[in-house]
């Protein structure tokens, strides 16, 4: 079949068209495929048929699971727990807050999976009392969104499935254990800076906890902790597939909330189960409107175009890696992170593997790629509640931003051109 041009211009021009007017990403989606196949002819039911398809996945029943047991964790007063487990870590430095920001950030991506939670719960407690300390503001907001972008990679993390749908079936298992040594070297590369800062400006070190309180700090701390652990030995180990350990991580999480904690009445399910279905709604609607799309992207056959294009400028697998990366980084920061999984996954994702690059350290590398596009402007959704709860400009916190992406773009160069970082542990759990 050969290539329509004015079908791809069509497909790809409306697409833009609508999201620069700011329609929803979702509509813009599922508009350009019916504009698709208006002017191809096809049945308009060719569109429903393959939004409906796109949900008839059963590893996306993960999703909610990991949505549900995220907004109970993140209600249930977790994030101070992990806020002491980290002073007792890493407060004794100097600077001592920011890297406990980032150690409890860390801890809580292993929680929630999602960026923007941990921004809030973490950010919440720990920015106003930076700013207290005499921390400025913005290094204060600065450390915090960027200590949030590993909870897209530390598992659970529901982009990871997404992910894992898009590029054909990817094992679950495999991209679980592939983001925790990148998210681990993220956060201790994001210390080492914010420790470098701290330094030469004289921020102050936290006062050593109490001896007292050590064991009550671990205890709570590593119950927290307990759920990824659970989800991915459960897996790793064969007992139950990504979906069951969902499961059972909404289990965990409710009991360990309402039966251990406490801190919040069991009332508070309400409000919970309301927000994570308007955050499974948005998710399940722009996967099935994704699906659409991406289909008239294949049936254009657009990913074989833009593996041509890339091969075009540069055979060298440098160049065109380093291409890759720049593309990324530029249309995560005007698109959110579900969506352009989704889309580009069916297109640069055959680039990436003709080049010799294994689909798990592809996703890795996509996902990191995207969570720095989550704190950049002018779309970071992550950089806006920082802001938010800091109290400063989005202005003023984007001119300290820089700086700040520094570390975050030599994790991604190593990630990018080192897969052992991503394949170690998914090959050492045979997976």
């Amino acid at each position: 079949m050969s290539v329509d041009p004015l079908a791809v211009t069509l497909l790809l021009g409306s697409f833009v068209l609508l999201l620069a007017l700011r329609v929803p990403i979702a509509l813009c989606l599922a508009l350009s495929a019916v504009l698709e196949a208006i002017y191809l002819g096809l049945p308009l039911t060719l569109v429903s048929q393959r939004m409906v398809s796109s949900l008839d996945a059963f590893t996306l029943l993960a999703i909610p699971f990991f949505i549900l047991s995220g907004e109970i964790m993140s209600a249930g007063g977790i994030s101070t727990r992990l806020i002491n487990l980290a002073g007792l870590l890493v407060g004794w430095l100097r600077g001592g807050l920011a890297m406990i920001n980032i150690g409890a950030s860390t801890f809580f991506g292993a929680l929630s999976g999602s960026s923007v939670a941990d921004v809030s719960a973490i950010g919440s407690v720990t920015i106003p009392m930076m700013k207290r300390k005499g921390y400025d503001a913005d290094y204060a907001v600065c450390v915090t969104i960027t200590g949030a972008a590993q909870a897209v990679m530390i598992p659970p993390s529901h982009n990871l499935i997404i992910y894992s749908m898009a590029a054909g079936g990817v094992s679950i298992g495999a991209l679980f254990t592939a983001g925790i040594l990148p998210g681990i070297l993220l956060g201790a590369t994001l210390m080492a800076f914010a420790y470098l800062i701290a330094v030469k400006r004289g921020y102050p070190k936290e006062t050593l906890v109490p001896r007292a309180e050590i064991p009550r700090i671990v205890l709570e701390g590593l119950l927290s902790l307990l759920m990824p652990v659970i989800v991915l030995g459960g897996i790793l180990s064969g007992i139950f597939t990504a979906t069951e350990s969902a499961a059972i991580a909404c289990v965990y999480a409710f009991v360990l909330t309402f039966g251990v904690y406490r801190d919040i009445p069991i009332s508070a399910m309400r409000v919970i189960l309301q927000r994570t279905a308007r955050t499974l709604g948005l998710v399940l609607f722009i996967i099935a409107a994704a699906g659409a799309f991406g289909y008239f992207l294949t049936y254009l056959r657009v990913p074989a175009l833009v593996t041509d294009a890339l091969l075009d400028v540069s055979t060298n697998t440098v160049v065109v890696l380093l291409l890759i990366n720049i593309l990324l980084l530029a249309l995560g920061a005007i698109m959110d992170m579900a969506p352009l999984i989704l889309i580009t996954t069916p297109i640069l994702l055959p680039v990436a593997t003709t080049l010799g690059m294994d689909p798990v350290q592809f996703g890795i590398m996509l996902l990191l790629n995207l969570a720095i596009g989550l704190i950049t402007p002018p779309v970071g959704n992550v950089l806006f509640v920082g802001c938010a709860i800091g109290g400063i400009s989005i202005e003023k916190a984007s001119r300290a931003l820089p700086l700040f992406l520094l570390p975050m773009l030599v994790v991604l160069l190593l990630v990018t051109f080192v897969p052992a970082i991503s394949l170690t542990l998914p090959e050492a759990f045979g997976q």
